[in-house]
Order: C-alpha cells, then sequence, then structure tokens
C-alpha cells in the first residue's frame, strides 16, 4: 500500500503545501512565494506571518487538486514545526493539527533542516552516511548524515550566513531582493579577480565558516568607489564586485571543505557522497567548483534539483515519510520553535 503524507512549509516568506508518496512520487509541490517583503530589502516576520494566514487555504486546495487526492485519502499530516519565523512555523503547524485532528491521522513535526538533508533520498537515493553542507539564508554548517534523526555537526557559521551575505552584498549593490540569484548572474560578467577581498578564517584549521568580514569588505568598496569617483557605481563595477565577491566567498567553502571532507573521511573512510543542500545550493558556480574539489578526494558532489533546494514542502513531506516509516510521530501538542538545532533531534 502506498503511504501519502501532505505536506505544509511556512518557516520564512515561502507559503508551501506538497503531497508526496513513499515510492518516491512528488504528487503535488506547490510554493507561493511572497512579494510584500520587496519593498524593505529582507523578510518582516510580522508581514511573513500574516502573508501565509491569507494563503495557506489556497495553497492546500491547489496542492490537493494537481494531487488529485481528498484529505481522507491522506495517511499523515506533516508540518515544519521549526526553526524558523516563529509567526509563519506557528500558522503552518496549527493548520496541519487542525487538518490532523479533523481527518483522525498521525501528525508529524518536521525539523525544517532535517527536510534539506533529507531532501537528496527523494531525488538520488542517496544512502547512509554521507557529508552534508547545508547552505542558505539562516543557515551554514557542516553535518555527518548517518540516519534519520542521527547528524553530528562538524562546524557551523560563526555569525552570518552565506545567503544572508548574498542577499546583504545584492542590497548594497541596489539589485533587489532576493538577492542570492541576482549576484550570481550579474557575477558571469565581472571580473573575479577585480577586488581583493579578505578570505574569512584564512589558514584557520576546522570547519566554521564566517562571512561578516566579507560583507563588511564589500560595503567599504562600495563606499569607496562612490566616494572617489562622486558617482553611483557603473554596471561594470556592481558585475566586478559580484564576481569578487563570489569568489571569494567560493574559496572560503572550499577550504573549510578540505577540513570537513577530512573529519568524514576517518570517521567513514568508505564515504563518497557529498550532499550539498539549501537555497545556496542552486548556486551553479559554488556546485562547479565543489565539484571540483571533491573529485580529489574521490567523493560525488549530489544536490537535489534547483526547485528542490530553495524552501518547499515536497521536503517537509519526504523528511515526514522517513519518520513515519520508522514509526516516529507526534502528538498534537508538539509546541512550534523557533530554534531547532538538528543535533537536538531524536529517534525516540
Amino acid at each position: 500500500m502506498t503511504i501519502k503524507i501532505l505536506a505544509i512549509e511556512t518557516s520564512c516568506d515561502e507559503t508551501a503545501a506538497a503531497i508526496v508518496t513513499d515510492d518516491k512520487k512528488i504528487l503535488s509541490n506547490i510554493v507561493w512565494s511572497q512579494t510584500e517583503h520587496e519593498a524593505y530589502g529582507g523578510v518582516v516576520p510580522e508581514i511573513a506571518a500574516r502573508a501565509h494566514m491569507e494563503h495557506i487555504e489556497l495553497v492546500l486546495k491547489r496542492a490537493l487538486n494537481e494531487a488529485d487526492i481528498s484529505l481522507s485519502e491522506i495517511d499523515a499530516v506533516a508540518a515544519t514545526t521549526g526553526p524558523g519565523l516563529i509567526g509563519g512555523v506557528i500558522v503552518g503547524t496549527m493548520t496541519a493539527k487542525a487538518i490532523a485532528s479533523v481527518q483522525q491521522k498521525p501528525f508529524i513535526a518536521v525539523n525544517h533542516l532535517e527536510g534539506h538533508a533529507l531532501t537528496v533520498r527523494l531525488t538520488h537515493d542517496v544512502p547512509f552516511p554521507y557529508l552534508l553542507l547545508l547552505v542558505s539564508g539562516g543557515h551554514c554548517q557542516f553535518l555527518i548524515v548517518s540516519g534519520v534523526g542521527k547528524y553530528q555537526k562538524l562546524g557551523g557559521t560563526l555569525d552570518d550566513a552565506l545567503g544572508e551575505a548574498f542577499d546583504k552584498t545584492a542590497k548594497m549593490l541596489g539589485l533587489g531582493y532576493p538577492g542570492g540569484a541576482a549576484v550570481e548572474n550579474l557575477a558571469k560578467n565581472g571580473n573575479p579577480l577585480a577586488y581583493n577581498f579578505p578570505l574569512p578564517l584564512s589558514g584557520r584549521a576546522g570547519c566554521d565558516f564566517s562571512f561578516s568580514g566579507l560583507k563588511t569588505a564589500v560595503r567599504l568598496k562600495t563606499e569607496e568607489i562612490k566616494n572617489v569617483q562622486n558617482a553611483e557605481l557603473s554596471d561594470e563595477q556592481k558585475a566586478d564586485i559580484c564576481a569578487s565577491f563570489q569568489y571569494t566567498a567560493t574559496k572560503s567553502v572550499l577550504e573549510r571543505t578540505q577540513y570537513a571532507v577530512n573529519r568524514f573521511k576517518t570517521q567513514y573512510p568508505q564515504g563518497r557522497h557529498f550532499v550539498l543542500a539549501g537555497g545556496v545550493a542552486a548556486n551553479q558556480y559554488i556546485r562547479n567548483q565543489l565539484i571540483s574539489t571533491l573529485i580529489q578526494h574521490d567523493m560525488e558532489l549530489v544536490a537535489p534539483p534547483i526547485k528542490l533546494c530553495t524552501d518547499n514542502a515536497a521536503m517537509i513531506a519526504w523528511a515526514g515519510i522517513e519518520r513515519f516509516n520508522l514509526g516516529l510521530t507526534d502528538s498534537l501538542d508538539a509546541e512550534p520553535r523557533a530554534r531547532w538545532p538538528l543535533t537536538e533531534l531524536s529517534l525516540q
């Protein structure tokens, strides 16, 4: 019998619902991207929560219609219960609980990060264990994934996440929000060696990240150029800054990756899968550079399709399926959480 799980994702500024089966079929995956934040250059939590409330019913209806399925045919209901902007997390969690209660179906509280961590098992059937680089607007960390609910953190960001640095760079250059894709696209026309930005944590051993200093260097260089020429940046200068920023950030990621791979190989000498997940995994430049680095370690880069790298509900549904198959369901009093480190997950 095929298991079908309905999932809801509302952790940030995407209102999403999906239906996925345990034989790895995505019957529907609806994502409503909130445009309300563009005027502010970043996500406003209160506005995001209100937008989730406004759109969640329509998104759910579209997911059910696309899958051609009724709520009574669902085997369980999953929802992102953290981490994330607490207002949005509450909206999604309470909606999922209401459906589970009325339909008398099991409820599964899914950690948003575990959704990212396990997506590759939906799309590529990667076996445990594997080394994971989870990199997004709010998270940047290396983890050894040895099973569902089994995560060993090797290092994380000491300040800003890489996705945040991309977005802030875009904002400084007037490229709009969200800015990660805009920076990557403009960088294609720029010279990556035009500006010598400092390499974060250069020469420092370990698997931690730091992008605050790089972000500050971009701001100072931008202000310096404007002051010298007494004018706004030209398109060419913006492209060079984007290219130089992306080059330096990626170089830092590659250096940190060397340490993480060595740690992983010490524990799992036969391990060969390096999984890239999270919104920044959509960056093709970073993907290509990682592929070249990993070849040296006899490891294969595996990443979900781009549409499943950014926030979506299919990844939450799959994490729900992984947990459901292990008998891991939750009571309806499971609390929404703004913070929920992966290392706090348990199979109990």
